[in-house]
C-alpha cells in the first residue's frame, strides 16, 4: 500500500518543538491548506531528528511551504469512554515557498542555507 502525501500551506503558528525521551527532536506544527473554493482546512504535520531541528529553526507563523510525506491517524479513548481520532502528515522533505528569512544568515537563502 503506498502513502504519500504532498500539501502546500501556511503555518497558522511557529513550530513547536520537543524530545522525547531519547532526546530525539520533534517538531510540530499546523499548516493551512485549501480544501475548496470557499473552505480552508488545518492538518498537523510532525517532523522528526534533522527535519525537526530545521523546521524549528527556518519556520514560522505564516511561512508558506510545501511537505512531502505520509498521512498517519492517531486513535484514542477520551475519559468519559469515547473513541476519537485525528490525521497528521508526518515529513519527510520540507520546501520553503516563502519565508521572512528568520534563522538564515545575511544574504543566504533558504535554497542555500538548508540542506534537505
Amino acid at each position: 500500500m503506498i502513502n504519500n502525501c504532498t500539501l502546500t500551506g501556511n503555518l497558522g503558528a511557529d513550530p513547536e518543538v520537543f524530545y522525547n525521551p531519547e532526546g530525539t527532536p520533534i517538531t510540530s506544527f499546523n499548516i493551512a491548506f485549501q480544501s475548496s473554493k470557499k473552505k480552508t482546512g488545518w492538518i498537523k504535520v510532525v517532523c522528526f531528528q534533522k527535519l525537526a531541528e530545521i523546521a524549528s529553526l527556518y519556520l514560522h507563523k505564516g511561512a508558506r511551504i510545501a511537505v512531502v510525506g505520509y498521512l498517519d491517524q492517531h486513535k484514542w479513548i477520551t475519559d468519559d469512554g469515547q473513541n476519537r481520532s485525528s490525521f497528521q502528515v508526518i515529513a519527510n522533505n520540507i520546501e520553503f515557498i516563502k519565508t521572512d528569512g528568520r534563522g538564515f544568515k545575511d544574504g543566504e537563502t533558504p535554497e542555500e542555507g538548508v540542506p534537505f
